[in-house]
């Protein structure tokens, strides 16, 4: 049986028509959040500040109330954070509590965007519980111009092809072998190899790719 991640039944809406103007995003109330079923997901991204300034995260749980990231620098309980996961988007927020090894948030979202929530934390726990595959052909693209430089540990530089990529890492086809955990960069973008398949290796990126920039024609 599937899994299920049902909205609260005070807060279901119907689907807006098109006379209708768009609901504004509004924080979650703490009661209301209480009763969003959580999910464990690691899902890469990064987050906002209101410095401005971008740090690197990881998600640990995630309901369409709230999420909880681990990262290096925390904020401060009551700042507004804007996230920016993988297979989510831009959300934004506010921090409600410190968390070991990061924190905890509150999301300020419309309606129709904790249903799309919902339905992506269904999607990606219910790949989880069946043991789907990680549906890379949604997750991943083919550039349109494949050929890259490949910068080693080392300072070497050698051709590359960048097979597909998403927001968090990218298959390459190249005649090296870099040790696994080595450090790359490929074409301007940092990252670690991660595995081996055959013909070629996965590169992880240490910062994943702003989802306004992802899609084919963009320059690693």
């Amino acid at each position: 049986m599937q899994a299920s991640l049902g909205m609260p039944e005070s807060t279901r809406l119907p689907v807006p028509d098109a006379a209708r103007a768009p609901e504004a995003p509004r924080a979650v109330r703490a009661d209301d959040q209480r009763r969003y079923q959580r999910v464990r997901v690691a899902l890469l991204g990064r987050f906002m500040l209101s410095d401005r300034r971008e740090y690197p995260c990881q998600t640990m749980d995630m309901s369409p109330g709230g999420v909880r990231v681990v990262c290096a620098v925390a904020g401060t309980v009551g700042e507004r954070v804007v996230l920016y996961l993988e297979q989510i988007g831009r959300i934004e927020g506010v921090i409600v509590r410190h968390a070991t090894g990061g924190f905890a948030a509150a999301l300020s979202v419309s309606a129709r965007k904790r249903e799309k929530i919902a339905s992506q934390l269904t999607w990606l726990a219910n790949r989880e519980l069946l043991g789907l595959p990680e549906g890379r052909s949604h997750e991943r693209i083919t550039p349109k111009a494949p050929a890259v430089v490949l910068r080693l540990e080392s300072g070497r530089e050698v051709a590359a092809r960048i097979i597909d990529f998403s927001m968090s890492g990218a298959a390459i086809a190249c005649t090296a072998r870099p040790a696994i955990g080595s450090a790359v960069v490929v074409g301007r973008t940092p990252g670690r190899l991660v595995r081996f398949f055959e013909g070629g290796f996965g590169v992880q990126f240490l910062l994943p790719i702003d989802p306004d920039r992802f899609h084919d024609g963009m320059t690693l």
